[in-house]
């Protein structure tokens, strides 16, 4: 077989020609099958171009036709690369539409679909395929027709799979008779109750376009009591949703490496740059879209148990875990929210020192709202403040709210950072809490501050202390304003 193709847009390339398999009864036998023009045609798939070849097989071998597919390239000869099982026979017409491959058989008036980048057997380098589903018809399809003479309208069934319909690429038919056309399009919605198997539904369904709303039903319904889906079954959904959100993330954030890369580099390295685009083949779900559509809906019905939902959450960032995909606070707001509202604080107190809930500023923030609530969440949020080890001003401001000023104190000299910090914001804070000793070891403090850095306890100008200097010497007697600095028990 000889192929021209328009690799280019200002020119038709000749490719190396090819030789086509046939059927293994028609060889050697002159009157055997030959290959028609009719069982010939053209397809893109997944941004490869393929000739289809219908292989017939003779009544003798008893078995159905065969769709061969040979990949096209200007380089190389066409090699081939897959073989679709039919499994009828008789006369064929193929469209595409969505890297699927229609199949529509006249006799049967069925359609079958295949996909070849899903599922498969390999028989050495080439993949053998079956329908995705069990052949069916098309939908049934209606004209409206004016009737003579009136203003009503009537509609007319069409005959599906006529003698009179022309097929043509990539998902075009249209009845010579009727002087109709129509595209072709697989209904995705129907799907769902056709694959009762989760994981092999979302598999397919992550390999189509505009398949979003689609997938995250799925996941919705399989939360919702009467079509449930095991833990176990609900995890293997989350790891192959992640496997994708996660190669899709790397392949844009290399992209964007390489576009800050060309954009201080030359005008040709800017012009290449399009052949790296990461262009998905694939639909995306990442965490916002879980949170958003299937999530924050389910966690109001009543009828999901509050025990069943936090594992589902808890199995979704497990997952994200599994494959260093950064969690997004939200999510764990959200198992917070649960455990609160039903009171399982013990549960909410393991899952943060486990660290099943990785430790972030807006949590800590959580933590700290809930102490009314749960008085152990203030140390916990402190505790996780510390892990991150940037928030030591978050630190200090949660404990000078809380007017905890000498374990605030405390923690600046664990940190080494007493020596640097703002002594009239502390002499302020501990005149306002109303406690005379508070201020009184506060006052010390910074006494023997100053008398270690500048060898003097008095306090200079620039520190802006005098008014609170005036104020101890008016609560405390003379013989306690003089006596010397003292340790304050802030170690």
């Amino acid at each position: 077989m000889q192929s021209f193709s328009a690799f280019h847009p200002t020119q038709i390339v000749r490719i190396p020609r090819f030789e086509v398999d046939l059927p293994p009864a028609a060889k050697g036998k002159s009157t055997g099958l030959r290959l028609q023009e009719r069982d010939v045609t053209m397809a893109i798939l997944y941004n490869q171009l393929y000739v289809v070849v219908v292989r017939h097989q003779s009544r003798a071998v008893g078995m159905g036709a065969e769709l061969v597919l040979y990949a096209l390239s200007r380089e190389v000869a066409a090699r081939r690369a897959a073989i679709l099982k039919v499994d009828m026979g008789g006369r064929f017409a193929i469209n595409t539409s969505d890297n699927l491959l229609i199949v529509h058989h006249q006799a049967s008036k069925t359609s079958a679909v295949f996909d070849i980048k899903f599922g498969g057997e390999y028989d050495g380098p080439i993949a053998l395929h079956h329908s995705v589903l069990a052949a069916l018809p098309i939908a049934p399809v209606a004209i409206e027709t004016p009737v003579p003479d009136t203003k009503d309208i009537s509609s007319v069934s069409c005959e599906l799979y006529s003698a009179n319909w022309v097929v043509f690429q990539p998902n075009i038919i249209i009845d010579a008779r009727l002087g109709c056309m129509w595209e072709i399009h697989v209904k995705l919605e129907t799907l769902v109750t056709m694959m009762p198997d989760k994981k092999r539904l979302i598999d397919f369904l992550l390999l189509r376009t505009d398949s979003k709303r689609v997938i995250l039903d799925v996941c919705k319904q399989g939360l919702v009591p009467g079509r449930q889906s095991s833990l176990s079954v609900i995890a293997r959904v989350f790891d192959t949703l992640n496997a994708v959100y996660k190669d899709h993330f790397q392949k844009a954030a290399a992209y964007q490496a390489r576009a800050s890369d060309a954009s201080a580099g030359k005008s040709s390295r800017r012009r290449s740059l399009g052949s790296l685009e990461p262009s998905p083949l694939t639909c995306v779900i990442d965490q916002h879209d879980m949170y958003k559509h299937v999530f924050s809906q389910v966690v109001d019905i009543r009828s999901i148990q509050n025990k069943f939902m936090v594992a589902v959450i808890i199995e979704y960032i497990r997952s994200l875990n599994s494959i260093n995909v950064p969690v997004q606070h939200f999510l764990y707001e959200l198992v917070i929210k649960l455990l609160v509202e039903n009171k399982q604080f013990y549960q909410l107190h393991q899952f943060l020192q486990y660290h099943v809930l990785s430790d972030s500023k807006p949590l800590a923030c959580l933590m700290l709202s809930l102490e009314s609530v749960y008085p152990p969440a203030f140390q916990l949020a402190l505790d996780m403040l510390k892990r991150l080890s940037t928030a030591n001003d978050d630190i200090v401001d949660v404990l000078l709210s809380k007017n905890q000023l000498i374990s605030a104190l405390r923690f600046l000299r664990s940190m080494g950072r007493d020596d640097a910090v703002s002594a009239r914001q502390f002499l302020e804070a501990a005149s306002n809490s109303g406690d005379n000793m508070l201020f009184y070891s506060v006052f010390k403090f910074f006494e023997e501050r100053n008398l270690r850095i500048r060898r003097r306890p008095e306090f200079i100008p620039t520190d802006h202390c005098d008014d609170y200097v005036a104020l101890f010497y008016s609560i405390f007697d003379a013989d306690s304003a003089r006596s010397p600095a003292v340790s304050v028990p802030v170690q």
